[in-house]
Order: C-alpha cells, then sequence, then structure tokens
C-alpha cells in the first residue's frame, strides 16, 4: 500500500492555510445535509504535499469512515493511465501516432460514417479516412458512449448493450469487434466525442505489446509508480476498504447508495476497460500525478520522456479548436469553451474562454463519479479529488472546487 502524508506548511509553497480551509468548509456541508457520502483531497505544490482532507464516510450505511487507504472506482480517470501506457509503447517504436487502428485491429479496416437514418436502419457510407491512434487518445475517432442519448448511433450503442458500460459477458477483443461494427459518428479526426476510444486504444496496447491490459499497466505504469492498490478489481483482502458507491435521488439532490450502478469490482472482470475499469486510493493516484508534474519522473523512476509529455499536452483538437467548437455539447460539468484536448488530457488553452481561474496549460481529468484531477505546471501544483457520486453535474463541485483551490494561491513558487 502506498503512503500519503503532509510534507511541507503550505505557507513554505506559497499556500495560504486559513484559505485552504475555505476548501475544507465548503465539502464538508455536501456532506452534512447528506449530498456525498464521504471525500477526500489533496493539494500540492511543487510535488510535495501541503494540504490534506478528508470528511464523511466511506460506507454510511456500515459507518465506516474515510480512511488513508480507501479504494475508489476511479471510472474515467482510468482514461489517462491508458493513455500513459500507450504512450510507453510509442517511445518504444512498437505503436505510431499516425499508425491505422486496423493494423493492430483488421476488424477496424472497413469503418463506416453514419449519414442519416433512425438508429434501426441507418444509412452510411465508408470512411473517408482510417482511425488513428492518434484519435484513439483524442477522443477524434467517431466512437461514442450510448448514456448520451443524443444521436441515432447513441441508440445503436444502447441497443446492443453498450450505455454505461461494456457489454455483459464479452471480453476486450469482443467488444472491440462489436464497436469496430457500429457506424461512426463523423469521419476520424474531424470533430471531438467521448467514447469508447481508450477501450479500443487499450486492445491497441494488448496487440502491440503481446501482454494483457491489466499485465502491462502493472508492469509499466502501475508497479514502478508503486501504485499496490491499483488495478482492474478489489482483491479480497482489500474488500472492506472499497468505498460505497452512490447515485443522485433527483428528488431532493441526496446521496443513495447503489452499488450495482458502480459495478461489480470485488471481481475479475470479464473486459478489462481502459476507460473506466480501474480502481484506485488517494495515494496511488497522487505518485501517477507526480509522474505527470514530473514531466514523466517520480521519485527516480522515469515512465515517459520529458519531450513525450510535452506533446501529449497539446491541444491536438482538429484545426486548434477547442471542445465547444469541434466537440459535442455532452459535459455538463466541465468547460468546452477555451479548452483543448491532448493524448488523453483536457488542456485548458484560454482561461477566460473557459470561465475559469486557471492557467494556460493547466491540463487533467475527472469522472461521472465526481473524481477529479488536474495539474498546473505554471503553479507548479497538483489536486487530486475523491468521491463517489453518480452523476457529477449533480453539484456544484469541480468548478467550484477549482475556485476554492486557486484562491489559496498566494506566493509564486
Amino acid at each position: 500500500m502506498s503512503q500519503i502524508k503532509v510534507e511541507v506548511e503550505p505557507a513554505e509553497v506559497g499556500l495560504d492555510p486559513e484559505r485552504l480551509r475555505r476548501i475544507d468548509e465548503y465539502l464538508r456541508a455536501f456532506v452534512d445535509d447528506g449530498r456525498l457520502p464521504g471525500w477526500q483531497l489533496a493539494v500540492t505544490r511543487g510535488g510535495k504535499v501541503a494540504h490534506l482532507a478528508a470528511y464523511g464516510h466511506r460506507d454510511v450505511e456500515k459507518g465506516l469512515t474515510q480512511t488513508a487507504d480507501t479504494i475508489y472506482r476511479s471510472w474515467s480517470m482510468t482514461k489517462p493511465v491508458t493513455s500513459v501506457a500507450a504512450l510507453v509503447l510509442l517511445e518504444e517504436g512498437a505503436i505510431g501516432l499516425q499508425d491505422p487502428v486496423s493494423r493492430y485491429l483488421p476488424e477496424f479496416a472497413d469503418v463506416r460514417v453514419y449519414q442519416r437514418g433512425p438508429a434501426s436502419r441507418p444509412v452510411t457510407v465508408p470512411a473517408a479516412e482510417p482511425i488513428r491512434i492518434v484519435h484513439l487518445l483524442t477522443h477524434t475517432s467517431g466512437l461514442t458512449y450510448g448514456f448520451h442519448r443524443a444521436h441515432p448511433v447513441d441508440e445503436i450503442y444502447t441497443a446492443n448493450g453498450f450505455e454505461w458500460t461494456t457489454a455483459p459477458g464479452l471480453d476486450l477483443a469482443q467488444c472491440v469487434a462489436k464497436w469496430a461494427s457500429f457506424p461512426l459518428l463523423f469521419e476520424p479526426g474531424t470533430a471531438w466525442n467521448y467514447g469508447a476510444s481508450s477501450d479500443v486504444l487499450g486492445r491497441v496496447i494488448e496487440v502491440a505489446s503481446g501482454r494483457r491490459l491489466d499485465e502491462f499497466l502493472a508492469e509499466r505504469v502501475l508497479g514502478p509508480l508503486g501504485m499496490a492498490d491499483t488495478g482492474f478489481h478489489v482483491p479480497a483482502d482489500k474488500a472492506d476498504r472499497l468505498a460505497g458507491f452512490y447515485v443522485v435521488n433527483p428528488a431532493n439532490g441526496k446521496a443513495v447508495r447503489n452499488d450495482a450502478f458502480g459495478g461489480d469490482v470485488l471481481h475479475e472482470p470479464v473486459c478489462l476497460s481502459g476507460s473506466s475499469g480501474l480502481v484506485t486510493t488517494l495515494a496511488d493516484y497522487h505518485r501517477f500525478s507526480q509522474m505527470l508534474l514530473g514531466e514523466g519522473e517520480y521519485q527516480g523512476v522515469r515512465v515517459l520522456g520529458r519531450h513525450t509529455v510535452r506533446h501529449a499536452l497539446r491541444n491536438h483538437l482538429p484545426g486548434g479548436g477547442d471542445l465547444k467548437s469541434v466537440g459535442r455539447p455532452v459535459f455538463a460539468e466541465m468547460p468546452t469553451a477555451g479548452v483543448g484536448f491532448g493524448l488523453g488530457f483536457a488542456v485548458v488553452q484560454d482561461p477566460a474562454a473557459a470561465g475559469v481561474p486557471a492557467s494556460v496549460g493547466e491540463y487533467g481529468w475527472h469522472s461521472a463519479a465526481s473524481t477529479i484531477f488536474w495539474v498546473d505546471p505554471v503553479e507548479r501544483l497538483t489536486v487530486l479529488f475523491l468521491t463517489q457520486l453518480m452523476p457529477s453535474s449533480a453539484h456544484q463541485l469541480h468548478g467550484r472546487l477549482r475556485q476554492l483551490v486557486n484562491q489559496a494561491l498566494v506566493d509564486r513558487r
């Protein structure tokens, strides 16, 4: 089990301790009135933990409080980990950003693009360009998720068992074959849409490396970083540390227990999802964020080269656009104007347009389960917030958290 502890007094790294308390006060109110079960927060600056806080329960029904080793379903915060694993293979020359995905997954050789018509009888045409590795990393592949419920192709995914997660009983290779048979939303590389791209990327990793996704992650990312509690399921001897999963009651905004919606993470999954399959802890994901802050290195262990990380954090969206101009408006909990997308991370390009107090180049990601992390390379700041509540758009958490953290920055370091 990896450990996390306060390493420096906030004032020593330019953070006002009184202002940091505003964050905790704001977040505690969500637990006190029943909107959240509990939460954990870590704020670091210059690579040192300056603020740790936890409040509430990991299991409200059993009266189990938050502990340093609580295990959370990371959901879509799996995606950046999968992206880093793909970048490891990129550095070895095993894959290339411009490689057609069909080089590794032949089922993607003849993908078709939706033109018109209902989900039951869609009119499609052959894709003019192949889906490439870079399109998977940037979510510009044309793949989608059924839960968007905004397009006939979304409906096709749902009808085939791919609404919130992968279809029951199918392994990753079988899921990939199904996705390849569905029409794309758009021509690859022409727009942005949040979808199963990271899952397909996980399968590319398996084929290119000759290893199962869980094995490759453990050997090349999780193991080297000491992320001992991160994986695709919670072993039996750690089951009591797993946080309960909660959903919002739309009638009153309160958190209601619903472990079934969170997925069965107490057993090995049939499908290793590179999009949403990992469980993790505050200490483990902290190590991952510090590796990114260190441009690929953490505590003497180098996972990626500096230039690879810097390239991943450029805006790779078509025409240099932002998520608002080239993407589908599917995220109520995050800004899209002024925010680009790199190789696995949302990247702030214009804080004024985004409407958030952030630095140019700030990057990170979040999940529908209300987990979020970001790295500010200008301020040398990282923030990690973990809880288990679906959907993340139910309360003003992510945007307010960014405001509250950044108002605590008082000196440059």
